[in-house]
């Protein structure tokens, strides 16, 4: 159960024609009529608040194996490398906020870049779990409901982000 009230994802639409029933050649995909270009390709969609940046990637290291420490380092300076227009933080060697382990921080700014680095991670984090979230000025829930992981997830220390959201 959530706290939130999910509004309907067809808010919008309502007058639409309906859609067709037709499939494609390969027999399993819909064929969808030409329409008009989305905006999130461009804009971030609310409540993402974009103005600092839109999406956080936590890559987390666990503190008591050598070979994912050495692995983070080396990927964090290939990010540092490929993406210098990104806001990428410091490597921590502890536990810091509500994450439980080791991690650093990359910032992304454009909805381009966030499925540019999403894609890129992918393919690229190793051993490495991934936490990834919007910032919507409600922390509790970007880093719980509107998150989403690469790799096993960490529990984290969620307690300092209810009392932190309770003050905004």
């Amino acid at each position: 159960m959530s706290d939130y009230e999910y509004k309907s994802p067809l808010i919008g639409y309502e007058n639409a024609e309906p859609l067709p029933t037709t499939l494609n050649a390969d027999g399993k995909s819909f064929y969808n009529p030409p329409g008009p270009r989305s905006a999130a390709y461009d804009d971030f969609p609310a409540p993402i608040e974009s103005s600092n940046n839109g999406f956080d990637f936590h890559i987390y290291y666990k503190p008591n194996s050598p070979e994912e420490a050495k692995y983070a380092a080396e990927l964090h300076e290939r990010i540092r490398r490929e993406f210098p227009e990104f806001r990428i933080y410091k490597l921590w060697d502890k536990a810091i906020g509500p994450h439980p382990v080791p991690m650093f921080e990359v910032n992304v700014f454009t909805p381009h870049q966030t499925g540019t680095f999403f894609s890129w991670l992918v393919v690229n984090r190793g051993p490495l779990s991934v936490l990834i979230h919007p910032n919507t000025n409600d922390s509790f829930r970007d880093h719980t409901e509107l998150a989403t992981w690469m790799g096993p997830p960490y529990p984290l220390n969620v307690s300092m982000l209810k009392r932190a959201s309770r003050r905004a």
